[in-house]
């Protein structure tokens, strides 16, 4: 799956909140100022070249809608940006990340008990 530029994931940020739109809802929930309709609708067509979205005709107009979900393109983005500065290792992400002086003992237990939920699921499992 393609990477998106700034501006096309901010339109499918957009998109995956309302599910299905016209360029002109996709717009009124843009901060302001708001870029322009053609600006926007650009956007869009190259987001429907690459395959995250598709269209349904109305006459000239389009309705957007998402093919590729928030959710998968999360974990293909954060597949890829392991493999680019983490060697494709989990272990040396949370070692970074862990190692940060900005996460707070607090979010350092949160994380472990999620660690220590999700092992206990899979023994479980076993």
């Amino acid at each position: 799956m393609k990477e998106l530029t700034k501006a096309e994931e901010q339109v499918m940020q957009i998109l995956w909140k309302i599910e299905e739109g016209f360029v002109k809802d996709i717009i009124e929930l843009y901060d302001d100022p708001k870029p322009a309709y053609n600006t926007v609708s650009t956007i869009v067509r190259i987001l429907e070249k690459k395959g995250f979205v598709d269209h349904k005709a109305y006459g000239k107009t389009h309705m957007y809608f998402p093919l590729v979900s928030k959710d998968e393109y999360k974990r293909d983005f954060i597949k890829n940006f392991m493999k680019s500065y983490f060697s494709n290792s989990f272990e040396q992400m949370v070692s970074f990340f862990t190692k940060n002086k900005d996460v707070s003992t607090t979010e350092l237990e949160e994380i472990k008990s999620l660690i220590e939920e999700q092992i206990n699921t899979e023994k479980n499992q076993k």
